[in-house]
């Protein structure tokens, strides 16, 4: 089951759509060396438009998805292009570790000479970076007796498994998986003369630390990584176009600092970002902790109720075909998905014109539309003999000149059963 807030709830036996052409820049090498780095992004060439019957094996046929992160991207993308989605790569951050690993070293040894009394971890990329370099100083079976003498409090799930995979333990995680209730939790069972040890997860927590220290702990931080700007910041940008849009169905987030770096790169677009997530676009985040930026700005997420990809992958397989707006017209059962309208089960791939066309007629649910008034939903640039053609296509598309009526000397409409 998914949790989603209102209004959202958060095929073609080919082979996979190529990607779209965001991620155009080599993915940098993951932070901390803790996993292989992931492929680099082969040229994608432009997908075949033909019609495709559409099966049950790729739901998300017709559909495109961006993603928005920087590590695992490659896994979320295999697992949505295996469902049918034409797949965006728009990383909006990336890790890297901190510039200089000797605060993390000094900061180790420190721990290891004087133990802490608590420590919390707040992500597994972080526990296993700490951990290999802890391994390169000599320093990591002190560092794990460390730490398994203390009271230690993991996030969430994947600093869990880290811990675990280190053979350790947690005494204690929160199900929200957020730093407001680990505070919470820590300041309720009294910190004052305890040593904490905290290891951030890519940014400075001011307002974690200071009320710790306020509460009377002394507070050892532990920097093993950081998040920086992507190399290229095109894609974001393209990303940020696509939205406003409409071009994408659905927008991946899988961390805040990702989910508040699109809201930036937006700019002076930011409102029409919102309204487009609020409106057409489905914001899918991998747990409320990635969601909170957007909620906080009102608007609505797909979130699954586990904070896992998989979970993630299948709440957007669940939600998008959902979305999908069907009628009747003609006699056929037509429904409009992202690039793509399905027409009595087969899938026939639009061009954005003709799309922008159909899209028009059926939000006008039968009524004829001028020419003037197509021209309105068309790039600009466009003239009325741009509307002929894109009608032309679009009946082509659909299989024949019977779903979209010519009205004589006033336009075009939809044969609406």
């Amino acid at each position: 089951m998914s949790r989603v807030s209102p209004p959202a709830r958060e095929a073609v036996a080919l082979s996979p759509p190529a990607r779209e052409a965001v991620a155009l820049s080599p993915p940098a090498r993951e932070a901390v060396a803790l996993s292989p780095p992931a492929r680099a992004a082969a040229a994608p060439s432009p997908p075949a438009r033909v019609a495709e019957a559409l099966t049950a094996e790729r739901p998300l046929a017709g559909f495109t998805v961006a993603i928005t992160a920087d590590r695992r991207r490659d896994e979320l993308a295999a697992l949505l292009e295996r469902r049918g989605a034409r797949v965006q790569v728009a990383p909006a951050l990336r890790i890297v570790p901190i510039e200089d690993d000797q605060r993390l070293r000094e900061c180790t040894e420190d721990l290891v000479r004087r133990p802490p009394t608590i420590a919390f971890v707040s992500t597994g990329i972080g526990v296993r970076g700490w951990m290999e370099a802890a391994e390169g100083w000599g320093l990591a079976d002190g560092l794990a007796a460390a730490l398994r003498g203390t009271y230690l409090v993991a996030r969430g799930a994947k600093a869990r498994g880290a811990l675990r995979a280190a053979g350790l333990a947690d005494q204690w995680s929160p199900e929200s998986e957020a730093c407001e209730d680990v505070l919470a939790h820590l300041l309720d069972r009294g910190v004052r003369g305890e040593r904490i040890a905290v290891q951030l997860h890519g940014e400075e927590q001011p307002e974690f630390i200071d009320a710790l220290r306020s509460a009377g702990a002394e507070v050892v931080e532990a920097f093993v990584y950081r998040w920086v700007p992507p190399t290229d910041p095109a894609p974001v940008r393209r990303l940020v176009d696509a939205v406003v849009a409409r071009q994408v169905d659905a927008v991946t987030f899988t961390s805040a600092p990702a989910t508040e770096a699109v809201l930036a790169a937006a700019g002076r677009a930011r409102p029409r970002v919102l309204a487009a997530f609020s409106d057409g676009v489905l914001a899918a985040c991998v747990g409320p902790v990635t969601a909170a930026p957007l909620r906080e700005a009102g608007v609505p997420c797909l979130a699954p109720e586990r904070a896992r990809l998989g979970a993630l992958a299948r709440a957007i397989i669940d939600e998008l075909p959902r979305r999908a707006t069907s009628m009747h017209v003609a006699g056929s059962t037509v429904s409009l998905r992202g690039h793509a309208v399905v027409v009595d089960g087969v899938l026939r791939p639009l061009a954005q014109a003709p799309m922008a066309v159909l899209r028009a007629l059926a939000a006008a649910g039968g009524r004829v539309l001028s020419r003037a008034e197509l021209l309105a939903t068309l790039p600009r640039g466009s003239d009325e003999h741009a509307v002929e053609m894109a009608v032309t296509r679009l009946r082509a598309a659909l299989g024949g000149p019977e779903l979209v009526q010519t009205v004589v000397k006033r336009g075009y409409r939809l044969r609406l059963d």
